[in-house]
């Protein structure tokens, strides 16, 4: 095999037409081989069909070459020579056949055996040198080449945004109107009957859950379970191949594009569930896959006292090494990848605040947060974090930069606490519904930082929060002590499926509470895919490893009311203005009007006092939201709305609530969202009183 000098740059396998550049980084080895694997496209390649070339050319930590004979569909990895002292960090073995971590596709999941390991199970102290190659999945060389035709970013504004969190693979699996072979697939995201729902539900993006190539965890395996979420990465540039209906030797990366210019067509942004902060290799007991055997020192943080071992600021068993130049580089690198090739739209990156830690604390001026504010291309998407680790002051809710928003832990939890009747008071129910002024208004952030969810993929589905008291996650083999130990009494102890209408019912309104608070509260709202259609995950809260029926969306059991429901909420909130303004409210009087933008009514129609607000018994508050925003249109014009008041009554009882003095409204239409205004009249005067069903909420509109 010819290998010609190449270039230290770009890492990975670069193809560009006629050969191979190969590059990659290591500054503990002392001799890197690329091992080519089987010929190019071949089905199934015997592993001892391996021919080894070893990398002479080396600039600073990079090792490179060039192939001329190397094609896309090339399967390849990497074995390197160096030390093998694992006390002192050095793991280097080339028994193993190593992942590149920039491959853009890998061809298969880890086949679990000892030999993918550099120890002994029987004693972790001896070297393990049987060759891992059998077992080992294989990077492979990818045709770079697409056409995008008009494609670009959406750039939709934030607070025109409303995200839609789904699995790939749980969207379509169920879908009777997708093909058989597409389902659970990025082709399957493209069909036009899934599109066809999102854009009938209204939703502006998809926050699809991790998509960069994972593994499924040997514990999982040998129990008969996956690992369904995907939150165990491996390689960083490389669609998960299990999600692609075609050949895993570079079509993935091809299905996915189309998938993203589908979405596009559609007006619709694609953002990725992204986890830089530990990988699949896990501690010191984990497999040798890749980044632990080319430079083990330099891609993790390991222990001061004994480098054997690994720091574990996630509670999977290593971090990510942000000190370093070289894991920076890869972590920037695979965003502005994901961006400029794959046109995805924005990120929420897992466990954020793993990715600050300079020394021990989560430091938000860290190298991380200052090459993201600089870069022309990364700056430029949607930033969203998980402000939390589980490190020690891990919480940071609300401490990151100004480019990015964050999953509002807080507003999930006041939200949940104040319907299931939680004693809390009002005063933080108020913050959570105006955008969380007191989380970001302090750094200069809008009201979009906020990413607002009452559910998300790491616990219950909305239907089962309000139907269950307890857990259910048997089906998990942990004896039900994972997840989220108990819930809200939501139901009287009642639990699960019922024939009793009045528990149905009641659990209806709550669903149809739960989504009318997320979708009017200032903010960027995200729904949980299948919320709006029913979906339960039988009281399941850590659906984990569940790829099954239980973890898929059910198509065929639609919860028709409620989907028309969220359906008419969204198509509200898109309309209004007043319900997605761009700055938070000021409190003050507006244009000459005398009355502030927003204001606090108690049910018997009089301004909010502080003994009100200090009642941590009370459950029901009337807002005034006003259509007037203060802001302008792009030509500088007022942008106007009408105005609106939300009666909220989360009490166990109906409340009837007066309505506020005629300054504020003389005339007030009730907003029709079927279901959940349960027969209140249509129009209504000031001084009148509205009566409010229990655990509901009623919307009035006043005409501008």
């Amino acid at each position: 095999m010819r290998v010609w000098r190449g270039d230290a740059y770009p890492l990975g396998a670069t193809y560009d037409g006629v050969g191979t550049n190969i590059a990659v980084f290591s500054d503990a080895a002392d001799a890197v081989e690329v091992c080519l694997v089987g010929a190019a496209n071949e089905i199934d390649p015997d592993p001892a069909d391996e021919v080894r070339v070893e990398l002479t050319e080396r600039t600073g930590s990079v090792w490179h070459g060039y192939l001329p004979d190397v094609t896309a569909g090339q399967r390849y990895g990497f074995r390197v020579h160096g030390a093998f002292d694992p006390a002192n960090g050095a793991r280097a073995n080339p028994a193993k056949l190593l992942l590149d971590p920039y491959a853009r596709a890998v061809d298969r999941t880890a086949i679990w055996n000892e030999a993918l390991f550099d120890h002994r199970f029987a004693d972790p102290d001896e070297r393990n040198d049987d060759d891992s190659a059998p077992y080992a999945p294989r990077s492979v060389v990818v045709n770079p080449f697409f056409d995008w035709a008009d494609d670009r970013l959406l750039r939709t504004p934030w607070n025109d945004t409303i995200i839609y969190e789904v699995h790939v693979r749980g969207a379509t699996m169920r879908h009777p109107d997708v093909e058989p072979e597409l389902r659970g697939t990025y082709a399957g995201l493209a069909h036009p009957a899934f599109i066809d729902h999102l854009t009938q539900l209204g939703v502006s993006a998809v926050e699809l859950m991790p998509v960069h190539e994972f593994l499924h965890d040997a514990h999982l395996v040998e129990r008969g379970l996956r690992n369904y979420w995907g939150y165990n990465s491996i390689g960083f540039f490389a669609p998960h191949h299990e999600y692609s209906n075609r050949s895993p030797l570079g079509q993935q990366v091809q299905e996915f594009r189309q998938m993203v210019r589908a979405m596009h067509a559609a007006g619709i942004e694609v953002i990725l569930d992204v986890v830089y902060n530990h990988t699949a290799e896990g501690n010191h007991l984990g497999p040798t896959l890749s980044f632990k055997g080319l430079d083990n020192a330099a891609y993790y943080r390991l222990m001061h006292d004994d480098r054997r071992y690994y720091m574990d600021y996630t509670g999977t068993g290593n971090t990510l090494n942000m000190r370093n130049p070289y894991p920076l580089q890869l972590v920037m690198d695979s965003l502005r990848y994901w961006v400029t090739e794959m046109h995805v739209d924005g990120f929420r990156f897992d466990l954020a605040a793993t990715l600050a830690r300079s020394l021990h604390e989560v430091d938000r001026l860290s190298a991380f947060f200052d090459l993201v504010q600089q870069d022309p291309v990364i700056s430029q998407v949607k930033l969203i974090a998980e402000p939390w680790d589980v490190g020690e002051g891990g919480y940071q809710v609300g401490n990151f930069p100004p480019l990015w928003a964050e999953w509002n832990g807080r507003y999930r939890d006041c939200v949940r606490d104040h319907w299931a009747g939680a004693p809390h008071g009002l005063a933080e129910m108020a913050y959570r519904l105006t955008g969380s002024s007191d989380l970001y208004e302090s750094e200069g952030r809008r009201p979009h930082a906020s990413i607002n969810f009452v559910t998300a993929h790491d616990g219950f589905t909305l239907r089962d929060l309000v139907s269950h008291d307890h857990r259910h996650n048997e089906a998990n083999g942990e004896d039900n002590r994972d997840g989220e130990s108990h819930n809200r009494s939501w139901n009287g102890g009642v639990e699960g499926p019922t024939d009793d209408e009045g528990v149905n019912a009641n659990r209806a309104r709550r669903q149809r509470s739960l989504l009318a608070t997320l979708l009017l509260s200032q903010g960027t709202p995200m729904l949980l895919g299948g919320d709006e259609l029913g979906r339960t995950q039988q009281g399941n809260n850590n659906a984990y490893c569940q790829d099954s029926e239980l973890s898929w969306i059910d198509w065929e059991h639609v919860d028709g009311d409620l989907l028309d429901f969220t359906r008419s909420l969204v198509a509200f909130r898109r309309e209004h203005r007043a319900f997605r303004r761009r700055r938070f409210f000021q409190g003050r009087a507006l244009h000459g009007e005398g009355i502030g933008d927003v204001a606090w009514f108690s049910p018997s129609g009089a301004e909010m006092t502080d003994d009100d607000w200090g009642a941590a018994e009370a459950r029901s508050l009337a807002m005034f939201v006003s259509g007037h925003t203060q802001e302008l249109d792009r030509r500088g014009e007022p942008i106007e709305d009408d105005s609106f008041l939300l009666l909220v009554n989360a009490a166990p009882d109906p409340v009837t609530f007066t309505l506020p003095e005629a300054r504020w409204g003389e005339g007030w239409q009730v907003v029709d969202f079927g279901a959940a205004n349960h027969g209140a009249a249509a129009e209504h005067k000031a001084g009148d009183g509205v009566e409010v069903a229990d655990r509901s909420l009623i919307v009035l509109r006043r005409p501008t």
